[in-house]
C-alpha cells in the first residue's frame, strides 16, 4: 500500500486541501507497507474460517428471493478508482433503480434474510476479497457511490489517498445511520448534506492520525459495536445501497 508520489497523485486530488494529510500519510510509509501486509493475511484466515458460514448464506439468499447472490455496485477507492464492491445481495434485484443509493430502517426493498444480514454486517464478508484485490483494506473511509464523491469538498477529496475500508470510526459512530434516514423526505439529499459530512470529520481525522496501532482500536471498537448490536436487537448501517 505505498503512497505515489506527490506530482503522480491525479490531479483533483493535488490541492491545498489535501496536501496536509498526504504530508501526514507519507512519514508512516513502512506502516503502510505493515498495514497491506496485514490486510492480506488476515483476510485469507478469515476466508478460510468464514467459507462454510458464507456458503450457507448464500444457499439461503437463494432461496430467500429470485437474483443473484452475490450483488456488486460501482463504487470509489483510492485515487479516484472506479470498483466494483462485493456484498451478499440484502435488497430486491435492481434495488438501486427503484429508490436512494442510500437506505432507511424502514426501506421496503430489503429481503428478509437481507435484514438479518445487515443487522450483523454478515453481507458484507465478500468484501474479504476486495481486500485481497488491494480495492479495499479492513480500516479506511467506507466506499461511497459515484454521485456522492462528485459531491465531495476539496478537503473530502483526501480521504481517497488510501484504499476504502471495511470498516472505519465513522462507521463505528454512525451504526444507526439507517435509523436516522427513517423519516426524511429525500434520503439522498438529507445525506449528502447533513451525515455526509459529519462522517467526513472522522474519516479526516483518522487519516491526520493513522496508525497500525489506531487500525486494531478501530477493529476491536468495529467488533464491539457488533456484539452490542447483538444484544439489544440489532440496528442497520446503511453504507450505500446493497442488493
Amino acid at each position: 500500500m505505498r503512497l505515489r508520489k506527490w506530482d503522480n497523485i491525479p490531479d483533483f486530488m493535488r490541492c491545498d486541501e489535501v496536501r496536509p494529510y498526504y504530508d501526514a500519510l507519507s512519514r508512516r510509509q513502512f506502516q503502510l507497507a505493515v498495514k497491506r501486509a496485514f490486510d492480506v493475511v488476515v483476510s485469507l484466515i478469515l476466508i478460510i474460517v468464514f467459507v462454510l458460514p458464507m456458503l450457507m448464506i448464500a444457499l439461503l439468499i437463494r432461496a430467500d428471493s429470485p437474483g443473484k447472490v452475490i450483488y456488486r455496485q460501482e463504487r470509489v477507492t483510492q485515487y479516484g478508482r472506479i470498483f466494483f464492491i462485493h456484498k451478499f445481495r440484502t435488497m430486491v434485484t435492481d434495488a438501486d433503480r427503484k429508490g436512494a443509493h442510500v437506505t432507511s430502517a424502514n426501506d421496503s426493498r430489503i429481503t428478509r434474510i437481507g435484514r438479518f444480514l445487515r443487522k450483523y454486517r454478515l453481507d458484507e464478508l465478500p468484501q474479504l476479497f476486495d481486500v485481497i484485490c488491494g480495492d479495499m483494506t479492513f480500516v479506511g473511509t467506507r466506499p461511497e457511490v459515484v454521485g456522492y464523491v462528485k459531491r465531495y469538498t476539496p478537503e473530502m477529496m483526501a480521504t481517497l489517498l488510501l484504499p476504502a475500508g471495511i470498516t472505519s470510526e465513522a462507521s463505528i459512530h454512525f451504526k444507526d445511520e439507517a435509523r436516522m434516514l427513517q423519516k426524511v423526505d429525500s434520503v439522498d439529499e438529507t445525506y449528502v448534506a447533513e451525515i455526509l459530512p459529519l462522517k467526513m470529520k472522522y474519516n479526516l481525522e483518522s487519516i491526520k492520525k493513522f496508525s497500525l496501532w489506531h487500525d486494531l482500536v478501530i477493529i476491536l471498537g468495529t467488533v464491539i459495536a457488533v456484539l452490542g448490536i447483538m444484544g439489544r436487537g440489532g440496528s442497520d448501517e446503511s453504507g450505500g445501497t446493497a442488493q
